[in-house]
């Protein structure tokens, strides 16, 4: 069975500006694609597609059921290919993944600090009470341990809460989380946009490139909701009229920028116009996450290094109770 989860950013916009600068250069596909080469995790994923396109299977399709590609890369790129060069589509796919690779790194780089100053201090703080044996090797092992078993299965349960299920049609927790909750409602609306923008620019009819740009969105009940738009056009009702009434749909700015996209036949560009500067307001955010975040964490870690000092047994030395 393919591994389908995705590959990360930095891997996926590397294997995209491959694919982008060998297109561009008109290297034939077979040729290509034999020479295209990718870290060590998604090598396997590569060579699995290799073998399906040797059995005929069509690029995308390969791509996607090797998971190399995700089901959103794959209709973005077979629709591209259909139009022409996928050259164009292969860059932008380079910028999108970059920009969340540079956003990720930089969170992780700015935790470090925090991070060494929790591990000094796990390894630190016991060792008074194991040099003055009322903690044995044990014991001590058991303090290092135990906090770093709990962070880690706090993390990850958090990680699983956040992906949720893609099944479900429930509202995700994580808009009811303060501060994130906004964020991420209108990142996932950025990303329903930006996707519904790529698939029409690539030339795929609007009923065909909703339900693909639905599949970006993780809370069930947005999916619900914005749902509703593919049964209005259905019906015949343009995109401006579709957008609007939708719950989760309150900025205008994208009704309005949908309605001039329509109206001079520009709407992927006015889409992706709009989500541009939704991508600089999120930014935003996470850049100030990512200063804040460490300088929290960090003072937790100093606060309790000097709780640890001031109630351990190396900050004072205690009376027998015997005495």
């Amino acid at each position: 069975m393919p591994n389908n989860n995705p590959l990360p950013f930095q891997t996926r916009a590397n294997l995209y500006a491959q694919l982008a600068q060998m297109e561009t250069a008109g290297l034939p596909f077979d040729r290509a694609f034999a020479v295209l080469n990718l870290p060590s995790p998604a090598q396997s994923r590569l060579e699995a597609m290799r073998g399906l396109l040797k059995k005929g299977i069509e690029f995308a399709l390969a791509g996607e059921k090797s998971g190399l590609f995700t089901k959103l890369e794959s209709r973005l790129i077979r629709a591209a290919m259909n139009a022409g060069s996928p050259a164009n589509m292969y860059r932008r796919l380079v910028d999108y993944y970059t920009d969340h690779a540079l956003q990720l790194s930089t969170m992780k780089s700015r935790l470090m600090l925090p991070a060494f100053m929790f591990l000094a201090a796990l390894f630190i703080q016991p060792i008074p009470a194991l040099v003055s044996g009322t903690l044995s090797l044990a014991g001590y092992v058991w303090k290092v341990v135990s906090p770093l078993m709990l962070v880690a299965a706090v993390i990850y349960g958090f990680r699983v809460l956040a992906r949720g299920d893609p099944r479900s049609a429930g509202k995700s927790w994580c808009q009811s989380l303060p501060l994130y909750g906004p964020i991420f409602i209108r990142r996932n609306l950025r990303d329903f946009f930006e996707s519904l923008a790529l698939m029409l620019e690539a030339g795929v009819s609007m009923l065909d490139a909703l339900p693909a740009a639905l599949d970006t969105v993780e809370d069930g009940d947005m999916r619900r909701e914005l749902s509703k738009i593919r049964t209005r056009i259905q019906a015949g009702a343009p995109l401006t009229e579709a957008l609007r009434g939708i719950a989760y749909i309150k900025d205008e700015r994208v009704i309005q920028f949908t309605q001039t996209g329509e109206a001079s036949g520009t709407l992927p560009e006015m889409l992706m116009r709009h989500t541009r500067l939704e991508t600089e307001a999120i930014n935003v955010f996470f850049e100030q996450l990512s200063m804040w975040a460490p300088r929290v964490v960090y003072g937790i870690v100093v606060l309790w290094m000097a709780y640890g000092l001031l109630t351990g047994a190396g900050f004072m030395p205690r009376v027998p109770n015997d005495i």
